[in-house]
């Protein structure tokens, strides 16, 4: 590994990847198969401090750096890419946004639970006609008295049925456009607030993905989250943190992936002889390799500027951009060197192959990452 690590980023990432391998794996393709949501191994991960690391120790969290965090992120995506895509929302968007801009109150209030895993945290700003383009959302709050009610249907959202809080965006002035979002913390069992139902998705099926219905939702004035205003702004800080996230959970399905083939090649004989023998397969696992480490460089790139305080959205970006395609290509490529064992499920490349194609999906498209990134280097005047 090219990038240095610190005696405790290796601790808190072996700590990861022996719960991730005794715990998570054990009922990970189970759960593929029976979309049943991680609750108790979700609960067991708060206690270890996986569900708060960037929260403060003042508030339940293990106070760890952007670095670890991603470390642990990865570990968790190799053994159940669900597990990590709830622990990753949770993390890098809602906590990390009610740490950035929640009041003194929202942190005392929501922070420790989230940070326990006592609940589950969701975020809410796609609709069915507004996802890469936000400002075209429809989802309104108006003020009435001590309360904002909010209007509105959110789409795909992960966690949707089992979080007990969620972020959500709405309009409060329509004639601003993203200036006029604002973004509101909602709790599960809020009157008006209706679940849809779970869909039916190609992978990552133990992580629940629904709708979530407004009707007149009544929300406390106290849970708008930042200023009226801000929930654009506030979007976009969170999905720069979370397209790290991203990158992590797609090193950590290509990683394992990239392990079972490479098992896989050393046992299965062919004409005589193991097929890891055979140069062509040699080449595609030198090549599947190569690219597992340049993913695995980008990210901690990204999350270390992060952790300087430095700005960090185009190398979000681009280690989103790069490890969601890499793992799609991976495990593609995995699954072909186990040839037709790779189309059954009684071996794990077929759900990483599935797992994994939703990476350059959400969170931004790769069509979007380009945008984001080739905004940022045109706009960068220190540039020749």
């Amino acid at each position: 590994m090219f990038f240095k690590l610190t005696d405790e980023q290796l601790m808190i990432q072996t700590l990861a990847r022996e719960f991730s391998r005794k715990v998570l794996l054990l009922t990970a393709a189970e759960r593929d198969k029976t979309g049943e949501f991680p609750a108790e191994n979700l609960k067991k991960m708060g206690e270890l401090g996986f569900m708060g690391m960037t929260v403060p120790f003042e508030y339940g969290g293990s106070g760890s750096d952007t670095v670890s965090y991603t470390l642990a992120l990865a570990e968790m995506a190799y053994s159940c890419a669900s597990t990590a895509v709830v622990m990753s929302v949770h993390n890098s968007i809602v906590c990390e946004s009610i740490c950035r801009l929640g009041t003194e109150d929202q942190k005392e209030k929501f922070l420790r639970p989230l940070a326990n895993g006592d609940i589950i945290g969701a975020f809410a700003m796609t609709e069915p006609h507004a996802g890469s383009d936000p400002v075209r959302q429809s989802t309104t709050a108006v003020r009435s008295g001590d309360s904002y009610i909010l209007n509105g249907t959110k789409r795909f959202i992960t966690s949707g049925k089992n979080a007990g809080l969620i972020i959500v965006t709405a309009i409060t002035d329509e004639v601003k456009r993203h200036n006029g979002i604002s973004a509101f913390i909602v709790e599960k069992g809020a009157a008006g607030l209706i679940v849809g139902d779970v869909e039916e998705k190609m992978g990552l099926r133990a992580s629940d993905t629904t709708d979530l219905i407004f009707n007149d939702c009544r929300v406390p004035a106290d849970h708008l989250l930042g200023e009226e205003g801000e929930g654009f702004k506030i979007a976009m800080k969170a999905l720069d943190s979370g397209r790290i996230g991203i990158a992590a959970q797609s090193l950590g399905v290509a990683q394992a992936a990239l392990d079972a083939a490479v098992k896989y090649a050393k046992n299965r004989e062919q004409f005589g002889q193991p097929i890891s023998k055979f140069q062509g397969l040699r080449w595609m696992i030198a090549d599947m390799a190569t690219e597992v480490e340049a993913a695995r460089q980008l990210m901690l790139s990204a999350a270390a500027m992060k952790d300087r305080g430095e700005k960090y959205t185009a190398q979000a970006s681009m280690a989103k951009l790069f490890a969601s395609e890499m793992v799609n290509r991976v495990t593609a490529t995995a699954l072909q060197m186990h040839g037709g064992y790779g189309f059954i499920k009684d071996y794990p490349v077929e759900r990483f192959y599935r797992d994994a194609r939703v990476f350059t999906i959400y969170e931004g498209t790769s069509e979007i990452q380009r945008v984001v990134i080739s905004n940022q280097i045109l706009r960068d005047k220190h540039r020749l």
